[in-house]
């Protein structure tokens, strides 16, 4: 892979990490505790809430899943292995690393 191809997936990665870096805030806030009145609100209501919080929960935990992925493939371009696929070494096809820049197998490697 050419230095200026690992600079634009290094550049792509870090815009993902800071586009997710950016939502935490609103993720962090709707995953909170649910606090509904009870007396005034609605069983369904109640319901609504309660699922909505666990979605939230369900987003934080991807986001930090791919926050983890987004540092290790900026590791491997650091340590020049990025690119390569984990099990037989083989180069990982450029479009599909533009379709997901932390994929860590070749597609033969991934079936």
């Amino acid at each position: 892979m050419t230095p200026q191809e690992l600079e634009r997936f290094r550049a792509l990665l870090i815009q993902w990490r800071e586009d997710l870096i950016s939502t935490s805030e609103v993720r962090d806030e709707s995953s909170g505790t649910v606090h509904l009145d009870q007396q005034s609100v609605g069983r369904l209501s109640r319901m609504d809430a309660m699922q909505s919080q666990e979605l939230a929960k369900a987003g934080k935990a991807r986001a930090e899943r791919q926050l983890l992925m987004i540092k290790a493939a900026l590791a491997r371009i650091d340590r020049d292995e990025f690119g390569d696929c984990i099990e037989c070494g083989e180069a990982i096809n450029p479009k599909r690393l533009e379709i997901d820049p932390t994929t860590l197998h070749c597609i033969h490697c991934a079936q």
